[in-house]
């Protein structure tokens, strides 16, 4: 990927570009997932409204070409999603092509017992062909039951309680980052008090981001400005937390070969024998 930061200039790239995708899903009450180079999106729109729309999105910036799959059941990340009768359906996804290895049961990927206890036969089944004991792979997968008190799915399947720690772990990955929701009126307090806090328990020092990149001529010329558009607009709202954090871009020269040679230090035993013969 290039320099250490290429990954977050890329995502602050994109961050911009699918905006306008985001607001469609948005006003049709629709889902949109993106991770890095891929992409997810429901919609109940005819076929040929769907073409238009990526096909649209996908003149709109010369940098970026995108290649869709229009079908009740798609592949995202590790997941792997269908559409069955107007409800989607996820379960495990492993790419044909990966190296077998064995993962934690993730009661997240699996929408219903049916599928999780699938998933967990495979895993004792993968787990038993690399030569694990059978008792060590029960007592293991048992103690992960009791840990959350649900003993009935591991004993009799049980639909209504797995979906209620379906639902409990789907929360919980979802709020391990953002904290809990509350309504808009409530979060936007939050954000003022914690921004409040911020500037009284930080230093007289403003803080500061900076942020190196190689010149070049070209587009890379006008990166500094678009760059703090991006950030103004973005980052820097009346209750966020980044109005006291100053933006430093620098620029870096590649090295010529005169830097380089006046840089280099000579080989050790070169310097020895340099001592050598001054004395």
């Amino acid at each position: 990927m290039g320099a250490p930061f290429t990954m977050t200039l890329a995502n602050i790239y994109m961050y911009e570009w699918e905006q306008s995708l985001i607001q469609h899903q948005q006003i049709r009450n629709e889902l949109y997932g993106w991770y890095i180079d891929d992409i997810f999106m429901t919609s109940n729109e005819p076929v040929e409204n769907i073409k238009a729309l990526l096909d649209r999105e996908n003149a709109k910036d010369p940098n970026i070409r995108i290649t869709y799959t229009i079908h009740d059941s798609v592949e995202f990340l590790d997941v792997l999603i269908e559409n069955i009768q107007g409800q989607l359906k996820t379960l495990v996804f492993r790419k044909p092509a990966a190296e077998p290895y064995i993962v934690p049961i993730r009661i997240q990927l699996c929408s219903d017992v049916e599928t999780f206890d699938q998933e967990r036969l495979n895993i004792e089944i993968a787990l038993l062909l690399n030569g694990y004991p059978l008792n060590f792979i029960k007592r293991h997968l048992k103690q992960c039951f009791k840990n959350h008190n649900v003993m009935s799915i591991y004993q009799d399947l049980h639909a209504k309680t797995y979906k209620k720690l379906h639902l409990q772990l789907l929360d919980e990955s979802l709020t391990y980052h953002t904290g809990s929701n509350p309504p808009e009126e409530q979060q936007q307090k939050q954000y003022a008090q914690t921004n409040q806090q911020c500037q009284t328990t930080t230093s007289k020092k403003q803080p500061d981001i900076i942020i190196h990149y190689q010149y070049e001529s070209g587009p890379v010329k006008t990166f500094n400005s678009e760059f703090r558009k991006i950030w103004k607009k973005h980052f820097c709202y009346p209750t966020s937390s980044l109005n006291n954090v100053r933006l430093i871009l620098d620029t870096r020269i590649n090295k010529t070969i005169e830097d380089l040679r006046v840089n280099k230090k000579p080989p050790r035993n070169l310097l020895r024998n340099l001592d050598c013969n001054s004395t």
